[in-house]
């Protein structure tokens, strides 16, 4: 361990560490030349016939088995074989294992020895090389066995040793793969700017057809990673950037053109996706329709095709063609009955329950809904693993662990440094004398801080005094409350009781319609009791939370209330994230508050009315938007409308009552989450609530 800064030291040992360190140094550096000498870092005489003979087994032979049993035979007759000769056997045998057999658990213990082999590199490029490969030959492992964060960790690792010293023609393929593994997260923004640098890297492949087609499926991924994080202007741009490279290059690979052809329709059929989002329903129809014509056919990119029918048949959906979408669901069923697509299926069904719930076939909407719901649980816990893991925070943690291997190199230059300062003894006498005149100093300073933190803690516990009096008296008032509104409830529910049963006693009409007013005043006494005990309760209980999937529960609500929305003749459109999302909350108060703004929404719009229920990506969280063209909220009323027991209540569209606790118990329960709810409203065009949820609430 180095002496702290400014302690004494014994010079004797000082000059002894220092010869100990020197005879080290000697011993090490004459190590390095002897192996340089047998060693240059290349593939030894012996070993590089063997190389070229495996290459040409698993190349133009296609003979990876025989290439293997010649690698093993030859390579036991080398008596002294090289680091490099060592690392690239073990490496042979990784890939036959991964690529050939596919078994990537076979495969990981040649990349754990590739890693070992890496580490007795006699060069720093050696080094660098062969230890940046071992990790990506780990990661290409980890991801066939989809475990993606271990994968991402070795990409990163083997990227951050090898971005300076490795060719980008290297670098590009595992670039992309990060930008895959951070697409599959949800993380869209870091996912496009992998697939930037994979496109810049990517320059370095020989230029040949296969370069070309990376190439245009990266702008491609580019312009769907910022369409899904929103960023509408940026997706756009890549997109067209997408389709004008393709056509650029179509004289010249014109041998290909089934090829470039399938490339233009997944870039129209994306294009269509973002003119769909800006509501361009014209251009979507014609760019989805052009790209299912092109991968509909024999040979090309059928799947891709169901993908974008799913797209239009939305479209038609929101556009309310409903012959339209039947038809083209009837076509989209037979495909999937030949070619099999898991996320299609589970859409179909979702679209089948949409298409008989605007026909009011309730029973086939139930049936489909359900089809629909246990497809979109399966693949939600297909997913689930992948999407708790932060990679993000994985990247922060890697990127500790360098700085701390940077900081033992750190460390290392301080022994050095420790030993030239024996060499500069004098100045120890200035740092000792400036460090008693400090002393006086600090000394003085501490007894004037030790005064503030004095009144300080005096002044701490006279605020402490005053809370817990503002907290006591408060937690009296919830206490009287709860107990007023307990001892009312049971009365009140008696009185509600008896005027049901007297009604069909009544004698006369006027003593039937007073009956029903104390009836239905009871009703509403009581649901107003129950609002406040929720108010008080809601307040004061500490809520049990668990990873929700965020989709499912919006999802659920919608379709519970589409039934009470029917009652009025009202629509309710939903819009989802595209890629399931978790969020850990309490399922059964999000719950509420979704269904709360809805029910308000259903009350405050008129019949025939359409309602809106969107949810968008806001990272780190999710933002949820409920819109009406309802009878909208004034201006002078807006602020009020979070407050309990506001003045800002009003009746619904056919008079439902409104005792104005909901929005405050929605406030409470989204404050709870450490979220946010806000308003946009304008009387008589409407209101929209918004809801925003954290990731992870604190």
């Amino acid at each position: 361990m180095l002496a702290p800064p400014n302690s004494p030291v014994n010079l004797n040992k000082l000059l002894f560490n220092h010869f100990v360190w020197l005879a080290i140094a000697f011993l090490l550096s004459l190590n390095s030349c002897i192996n340089s000498v047998n060693d240059t870092g290349d593939y030894s005489k012996q070993f590089k016939p063997v190389f070229d003979t495996v290459n040409l087994y698993d190349g133009e032979r296609s003979q990876p088995e025989r290439g293997l049993e010649y690698l093993d035979s030859a390579y036991s007759t080398i008596k002294k074989p090289f680091v490099s000769d060592k690392f690239r056997f073990y490496a042979f045998h990784f890939l036959y294992n991964l690529k050939a057999l596919h078994d990537p658990k076979k495969a990981m213990p040649y990349a754990d020895t590739m890693q070992a082999v890496a580490a007795e590199s006699v060069t720093a490029d050696q080094h660098i090389a062969l230890a940046a490969e071992a990790d990506f030959a780990t990661g290409d492992a980890y991801s066939d066995m989809v475990k993606y964060d271990q994968a991402y960790r070795y990409f990163y690792k083997g990227y951050s040793i090898g971005k300076n010293a490795i060719d980008d023609a290297i670098l590009a393929e595992y670039t992309y793969r990060m930008g895959m593994i951070m697409f599959k997260q949800g993380h869209f923004k870091e996912a496009a700017n992998y697939f930037k640098i994979s496109h810049k890297q990517s320059y370095a492949y020989t230029d040949d057809f296969r370069a070309f087609y990376q190439r245009q499926e990266l702008l491609d991924n580019i312009g769907e990673s910022y369409k899904n994080s929103g960023d509408i202007d940026s997706s756009k741009h890549y997109l067209d950037k997408a389709l004008a490279y393709i056509n650029e290059n179509s004289t010249r690979f014109a041998e290909r053109a089934n090829l470039l052809e399938v490339a233009r329709a997944v870039v129209f059929g994306n294009q269509g996706d973002l003119a769909l989002l800006t509501h361009d329903y014209n251009l979507a129809n014609e760019l989805l329709k052009k790209s299912i014509a092109i991968n509909l056919k024999p040979g090309y990119d059928n799947r891709d095709a169901e993908l974008t029918e799913i797209k239009l048949a939305r479209l038609y959906s929101i556009t309310d063609k409903t012959n339209d979408l039947f038809e083209l669901l009837k076509s989209l069923r037979t495909q999937l009955d030949t070619i099999k697509n898991d996320d299609v299926e589970t859409n179909w069904n979702g679209l089948m329950s949409s298409y008989y719930l605007q026909k009011k076939d309730y029973q086939n909407s139930l049936f489909y809904l359900k089809n629909y719901s246990a497809l979109k649980d399966s693949a939600i816990k297909r997913t689930s693993s992948l999407k708790r893991t932060d990679v993000n925070q994985q990247q922060a943690s890697f990127d500790k662990e360098n700085q701390i291997e940077d900081l033992k190199g750190h460390n290392k230059l301080q022994l050095i440094y420790i030993c030239l300062a024996v060499l500069f003894s004098v100045m120890a006498v200035i740092i000792i004398f400036l460090v008693f005149r400090n002393l006086k100093r600090s000394k003085r300073d501490i007894v004037a801080i030790k005064k503030l933190n004095d009144q300080i803690k005096q002044q701490k516990s006279e605020l402490e005094n005053t809370l817990e009096e503002v907290n006591q008296g408060s937690r009296e008032k919830d206490r009287i409350l709860r107990a007023v509104a307990h001892d009312l409830r049971n009365p009140l529910g008696g009185i509600a009781s008896l005027s049901a049963a007297m009604v069909e006693d009544a004698q006369d009409e006027e003593q039937t319609d007073l009956i029903n007013l104390i009836k239905e005043t009871s009703y509403n006494s009581l649901e107003l009791i129950n609002e406040i005990l929720e108010a008080a309760n809601t307040a004061n209980v500490t809520f049990n939370k668990e990873w929700v999937e965020i989709n499912s529960l919006i999802s659920n609500s919608v379709d519970l209330l589409r039934f009470k929305a029917a009652e009025k003749d009202q629509d309710i459109m939903l819009s989802l994230l595209d890629t399931p999302t978790e969020l850990l909350i309490n399922r059964e108060k999000i719950w509420r508050v979704i269904s709360n703004l809805i029910s308000n929404a259903i009350k405050f719009s008129p019949k025939g009315a359409v309602i809106y229920v969107i949810v968008n990506q806001k990272n780190p969280g999710v933002e949820i938007c409920v819109k009406d063209y309802g009878i909208g909220i004034p201006d002078k009323l807006q602020q009020q409308v979070f407050n309990m027991f506001t003045e800002a209540k009003r009746p619904g569209t056919d008079g439902e009552k409104s005792f104005g606790l909901g929005l405050s118990i929605c406030r409470q329960i989204i404050e709870k989450h450490s979220g946010r709810i806000w308003l946009k409203s304008d009387i008589n065009n409407g209101s929209s609530f918004y809801v925003y949820l954290p990731a992870q609430a604190s």
